[in-house]
């Protein structure tokens, strides 16, 4: 696994061991940064302020910061991946710009003020089929997000998932992921 593009173009990351994490592929990183990239509603990335939920290796995450972003606000419970995502945060050189936020994705309360301003940008790539993206959702809804905050979702090709009253504004399939793009529209 490596980051696609951007200024750590072609460094290696590491993964948790075992089988309680399933990184994003390379080929849907860089498929979610092209409609990233291109899409009209899409916020800049340079300077961008982003969350990656159910962070895993943080691959989401630090692609986001190879290509500009400002800070990244990782979120895991599992001991194994924060310990993975701590040595590619020591890899890439990304102490001070970073932090792991050791706290459920479905379970993250008011934001903490020390965070910093909301996010403009939040991955969430949980476990497929367990119906966790919605709880999710919901928790980024009190005071997380920007106004114009863009939400990515990976879900399995075949899962379904009701996204209530979220405003999708991209989907696509790449391989067994389905990658979501949603705006709450919280102006």
């Amino acid at each position: 696994m490596r980051i696609v593009a951007g200024k750590f173009k072609g460094r290696a990351l590491i993964a948790p061991k075992g089988r309680t994490t399933r990184p994003t592929s390379d080929r849907a990183r860089e498929a979610i940064f092209n409609i990233l990239a291109h899409a009209d509603w899409a916020p800049p990335l340079e300077e961008a302020r982003v969350i990656d939920l159910f962070a895993g290796s943080g691959s989401l995450g630090l692609e986001a910061m190879s290509r500009g972003g400002g800070f990244c606000l990782f979120v895991e419970t599992d001991n194994g991946a924060r310990g993975a995502i701590r040595s590619n945060i020591e890899t890439l050189g990304l102490f001070g710009v970073t932090r792991i936020h050791r706290r459920s994705a479905t379970a993250l309360g008011a934001r903490p003020v020390n965070l910093g301003a909301p996010f403009d940008l939040a991955f969430l790539d949980p476990p497929y089929e367990q119906g966790l993206v919605v709880p999710a959702l919901d928790q980024l809804r009190s005071g997380w997000l920007s106004e114009r905050a863009i939400v990515m979702v990976e879900t399995g090709a075949g899962e379904e998932v009701e996204f209530g009253d979220w405003e999708i504004l991209d989907e696509r399939t790449s391989g067994a992921a389905r990658l979501v793009f949603l705006t709450a529209g919280l102006t």
